[in-house]
C-alpha cells in the first residue's frame, strides 16, 4: 500500500485523499501571472476537495532570459519576479482550516535548453546586498541556459549531469487582508525554496481567508541547500497537485509530509529565528497530536532532529525541521 494511504490528508481531508475533477490551467487559462500573494485577484479556478490541477508554470523569470549573453539588470524588473499561477479557489475553506496539498507530478516544458540560473546584481548568499550593505563591487552579471530532462537529467555541462530533482519553490494561500511579494515566504508559505516541496509530498498550509486562494509557480529543477548564488535551476513546468480540505485544523506556520519524515517550515531573518520557529511549531506538533509531553518531545528533538535549509538569500530565510516517522512511530 502506497504511504499517501496513511498520511493526514487520506485520514482527515474532505476527500480523504480521493481525486476528483482534473483541471487544466493552461497559459491561456491562466491570463495574467500574479506577482503578490492576496486576496484581491479574482480565482481563475473554483475547485471541489480533492480535485486535481494541472498547471503550466513559468519559470522565475517569465521566460524573459533566453540567452547566455543576457543581461538581468537590462531584461529583469524587480520586484517582478517568481510568477504565480493562480489564485485558486477552494470551495468550502474558509480560516482556521487547513489546505492540504499532494504534489503528485512535475515535468519541464517548452524548448530546450528551458533552464536557467544566473547572477543577479546585489543579490545572493555570498554577496553583499541592499540589506548586508558592503563597499564590495558586485559580481559580474551572468547568465547560465541548461537543458533539462526529467529522464537524463540536467545537462550542467558536457562533463556534468546533475539529476533531476523538481520542488515547487512558491507555494502559498492568500494572506487574511494583507498582498505580498511572491519573492517572500512567510506564515502563509510563498517563496520558500525548499527542496523537501516536491513530488511525493504533502505540505499543509493554514488558511486565512474564504476560498484559501492557493498560488504556486517557480519551479526548480534542481537546488543545493541554501540557494546559494540566489538561483536555482529555474524552469517552465506542468505541475500537477491534488488539493484537499482538512477542516477545523488551525496551526500558524507551514507543515509538510512525505514517505520519511513529518516536517514544520519556519521563515524569518535572522536564520536562528526561523530555526526557532520550525522547531518550535515541531515541538507544539509532537504534543498536540502525537500523544508526546512538550519537554519531552523538546528533549528529543534535541537528539533526533534534522534541519534542512530551504533559502538563504530571499527576504526571509526558510528552515524546516523535521523528525522521522519511523521514530515517532515507536512512541505509540
Amino acid at each position: 500500500m502506497n504511504w499517501f494511504d496513511h498520511s493526514i490528508m487520506a485520514r482527515r481531508a474532505v476527500a480523504k485523499g480521493k481525486p476528483g475533477t482534473t483541471h487544466q490551467l493552461t497559459e491561456a487559462a491562466q491570463g495574467q501571472y500574479h506577482y503578490t500573494l492576496g486576496p484581491n485577484p479574482k480565482p481563475v479556478l473554483h475547485i471541489q476537495p480533492g480535485d486535481i490541477v494541472s498547471a503550466e508554470t513559468h519559470d522565475a523569470f517569465e521566460g524573459k532570459l533566453r540567452s547566455e549573453s543576457d543581461k538581468p539588470s537590462e531584461l529583469l524588473n524587480l520586484p517582478y519576479l517568481n510568477p504565480q499561477n493562480g489564485p485558486i479557489y477552494v470551495e468550502g475553506a474558509e480560516k482556521g482550516d487547513c489546505l492540504a496539498v499532494y504534489i503528485r507530478d512535475m515535468k519541464p516544458r517548452g524548448p530546450q535548453p528551458c533552464g536557467t540560473t544566473a547572477l543577479i546584481t546585489e543579490f545572493g548568499g555570498l554577496v553583499a546586498t541592499g540589506d548586508t550593505a558592503l563597499l564590495n563591487a558586485p559580481l559580474p552579471e551572468r547568465v547560465k541556459k541548461v537543458e533539462v530532462d526529467a529522464e537524463t537529467g540536467v545537462k550542467w555541462s558536457d562533463k556534468i549531469t546533475l539529476p533531476y530533482q523538481p520542488f515547487i519553490g512558491t507555494i502559498g494561500v492568500s494572506p487574511e487582508i494583507e498582498s505580498i511579494s511572491s519573492l517572500v515566504p512567510d506564515y502563509y508559505g510563498g517563496n520558500m525554496d525548499l527542496p523537501d516541496v516536491a513530488p511525493g509530498a504533502v505540505i499543509y498550509l493554514p488558511v486565512h481567508t474564504k476560498g484559501a486562494y492557493l498560488y504556486l509557480g517557480d519551479c526548480h529543477a534542481a537546488q543545493g541547500d541554501g540557494e546559494l548564488c540566489g538561483v536555482a535551476i529555474e524552469h517552465p513546468t506542468v505541475t500537477t497537485v491534488q488539493v484537499d480540505l482538512i477542516k477545523d485544523w488551525t496551526f500558524k506556520w507551514p507543515r509538510l509530509e512525505n514517505e520519511q519524515f513529518y516536517m514544520t517550515i519556519g521563515s524569518a531573518r535572522p536564520m536562528e529565528d526561523a530555526t526557532r520557529i520550525a522547531y518550535r511549531e515541531l515541538v507544539r506538533w509532537l504534543a498536540a497530536e502525537f500523544d508526546f509531553d512538550e519537554i519531552d518531545a523538546y528533549m528529543l528533538l534535541t537528539q533526533a532532529g534534522r534541519v534542512r535549509l530551504g533559502n538563504m538569500v530571499d527576504p526571509k530565510y526558510t528552515l524546516g525541521a523535521s523528525i522521522l516517522k519511523s521514530i515517532v512511530g515507536q512512541a505509540r
